[in-house]
């Protein structure tokens, strides 16, 4: 498992796009029978009770709720749930279910099809397109329709992130990024007020760092999240994932080896050590050590809390390509298969998800920025400091959906960008390599999620 005891945020994270994506290839997610699907009954999953909206009026139910929120993240989401409980007590009992991310998701398709999994949960979501393809979710169109939600509530790419063949299985309560978190003391001998936003710009601070006597003022990591960062580049210079139709690995691009070949340049410059432990970028950075680092928002409240003396400052990524993009990614609530079983129950879950996701102010609490425009727009989490990075919501990009996504990413993409990173191979040989592997794999993907 990656990530590090001694960082509890650092490592949750590191599970959802790395342990978990892992988990993937190793078929603990096909243990439903590969090429199945699961349904209610022996039925399809989209054979679920529609939604018409409105307050819940069946018998009361009890619903079993998933969600991997172990970390710093869990009380906001455990207080979230004990207000529903209060609020509806007597018609919805929703029980909180919480695990490592990494232990949830192969779990999943195997507790529901024996019944003991969730009726609700909640997935990141370059999962869903995986769980869909196997029948594990059942499709929210009508909630979505019910209570007229729609793309202009949220930020768009995040909204199309939970659509898969044509059908929504997902409604997002969040969106989290890469940010640039800097040393504000660091700026200072550099003359800055805040981390610079164009190349040059960038370029030149890291220069005067080094020669105000910052050693090595900015880490180029070359596990996570250096993946994250060679995606968010690819996309500021124009180029993409993966083919439209899932078939074919595009981060071989020209896009991608000037992404590639910047990144390793900064170890070259000499802002880095040559090799950089997993996690060592970022602990440099909370013990003052490292001037810039790329990672989550989830970090804020770490910061807050575990490096009380350090004055830091955050802000986008700079745009080092042609425009502005970040690595984005989003939790997602989803109805499994296993609810689909009992009416009652869809209808309860569905009306648990359209509250949970109009009440998310307590959600971005706990460092995230909330998918619906109109939270956003709330004084309490207005106020809050990675609201500022959704100005331009245009920038947040997101792995496709496509299932067995994560399997791709850890086995080819990832493992590219930490070969050139440490010099062992040229950015565009290291890439093409890693495109050869990542095309076999989806062309395995193809036929293992085939309908």
């Amino acid at each position: 498992m990656r990530g590090t005891p001694q960082n509890g945020t650092t490592m949750r994270r590191r599970s959802f796009l790395g342990a978990a994506g892992a988990l993937a290839g190793t078929g603990l997610l096909t243990a439903c029978g590969s090429g199945t699907r699961l349904g209610a009954d022996g039925g399809t999953p989209d054979d679920a009770p529609s939604f018409s909206g409105g307050e819940y009026d069946g018998p009361k139910v009890t619903l079993q709720y998933w969600n991997g929120f172990t970390g710093g993240d869990g009380p906001h989401m455990r207080a979230m749930v004990e207000a529903f409980n209060k609020e509806y007590a007597g018609r919805i009992e929703v029980r909180n279910t919480t695990r490592q991310w990494q232990d949830l998701y192969p779990a999943m398709p195997t507790a529901i099809t024996a019944g003991k999994g969730p009726d609700v949960a909640v997935v990141h979501n370059d999962w869903v397109a995986t769980f869909a393809a196997r029948g594990t979710l059942v499709p929210l169109d009508d909630v979505v329709s019910a209570i007229g939600m729609k793309e202009s509530d949220f930020i768009p790419a995040v909204w199309q992130a939970g659509v898969y063949r044509d059908k929504r299985y997902s409604v997002p309560l969040d969106v989290h990024c890469l940010a640039d978190y800097a040393n504000a003391r660091h700026l200072a001998r550099a003359g800055l007020d805040a981390p610079p936003q164009d190349r040059s710009g960038y370029e030149d601070a890291l220069a005067e760092l080094r020669d105000a006597g910052v050693k090595h003022p900015f880490w180029m990591p070359n596990k996570w999240p250096a993946h994250l960062m060679f995606m968010s580049l690819l996309w500021q210079f124009g180029g993409e994932l993966y083919s439209e139709d899932g078939t074919r690995a595009l981060w071989g691009s020209d896009a991608g080896v000037e992404a590639l070949s910047w990144m390793r340049k900064q170890v070259e410059k000499g802002y880095g050590p040559a090799q950089v432990a997993q996690d060592a970028q970022y602990n440099a950075f909370k013990n003052g050590k490292v001037a810039f680092t790329w990672d989550g928002i989830w970090q804020i409240n770490d910061l807050r809390t575990n490096a009380k003396d350090l004055r830091w400052r955050m802000a986008p990524i700079p745009v080092i390509g042609e425009r502005a993009a970040v690595w984005s990614a989003s939790h997602n609530f989803v109805l499994t298969s296993q609810a689909a079983k009992d009416e009652n129950k869809v209808q309860a879950a569905k009306f648990f998800i359209d509250h949970m996701s109009k009440r998310s102010t307590e959600w971005a609490k706990a460092g995230m920025i909330p998918a619906r425009n109109s939270v956003r727009a709330e004084r309490e989490v207005a106020k809050l400091p990675q609201i500022a990075l959704a100005e331009d919501v245009e920038v947040f990009r997101f792995l496709p959906a496509l299932p067995g996504v994560g399997d791709v990413q850890s086995k080819a993409l990832e493992l590219a960008v930490q070969k050139a990173i440490l010099g062992r191979a040229e950015p565009a040989e290291a890439l093409a390599e890693g495109v050869r592997t990542a095309d076999r794999v989806l062309a395995e993907n193809q036929r293992k999620y085939a309908k």
